[in-house]
């Protein structure tokens, strides 16, 4: 007799994107709270780009060895200084990590489907929309905030000094244009209680789509 083969669930693939320090964490946090299934692109690259693997090595081979802890560890402050000064950098820099990146999103989604997981998966990543890859996505959630906002927080998270916290924020898309992509928008520039708000209704909405992408087909 042959072996049943494992279930695959029925997903809605949702990108979840927008500018830097606008809350993508705690608005994907929000959303996992609900039920949502959570991939993280930032943790992925983090695990990708340990010593001594081989992104880790193409990275140390074209940044040099200056960019190194004590440890070995890529130090992300000193790598980020490089990359947000230099574009050329910066594009290598993603040429490298993202694709893998993806193939990592790409296993964790199918393996969810294996398991016979259904209804939504969220997949945070910041560049998702200056990389092309939005378009695996059924639907596309930009956070965002106003400028000072985004500006404040930045500064606030990471010590860094106005004119570097604006130099970062414009190395990425402006939020105005990551909004066009948008099929729901989350504002995130005042209260928690507020974005909650926001999420719950994307939710709802999110549902929604998911019922009826497979309302055409037969219940299991």
């Amino acid at each position: 007799m042959a072996e049943d083969k494992p279930r695959r669930g029925r997903i809605l693939k949702v990108g979840l994107t927008g500018g830097i320090a606008c809350g993508r964490s705690t608005v994907a946090k929000m959303f996992g709270e609900r039920g949502c299934y959570c991939i993280d692109a930032d943790k992925i690259a983090h695990r990708l780009l340990q010593p001594p693997s081989a992104i880790w090595q193409r990275v140390v081979g074209y940044f040099g060895e200056e960019i190194l802890n004590p440890d070995q560890t890529i130090n992300r402050e000193r790598l980020g200084a490089i990359v947000f000064s230099d574009r050329e950098k910066r594009e290598r820099l993603n040429s490298i990590v993202h694709p893998q990146v993806i193939e990592e999103e790409n296993r964790f989604v199918e393996e969810y489907l294996l398991s016979g997981g259904e209804e939504i998966v969220i997949v945070d990543a910041a560049l998702m929309i200056e990389t092309g890859s939005h378009h695996r996505f059924d639907k596309i959630t930009v956070v965002y905030t106003d400028e000072q906002t985004q500006l404040e927080r930045l500064i606030e998270r990471s010590g860094l000094s106005p004119e570097e916290a604006q130099r970062r924020i414009k190395a990425q898309l402006p939020l105005r244009k990551k909004l066009l992509y948008a099929d729901y928008k989350i504002s995130n520039s005042r209260s928690l209680q507020d974005t909650e708000r926001q999420v719950e209704e994307v939710f709802q909405s999110l549902k929604e789509d998911w019922r009826r992408k497979f309302s055409l087909l037969p219940p299991r």
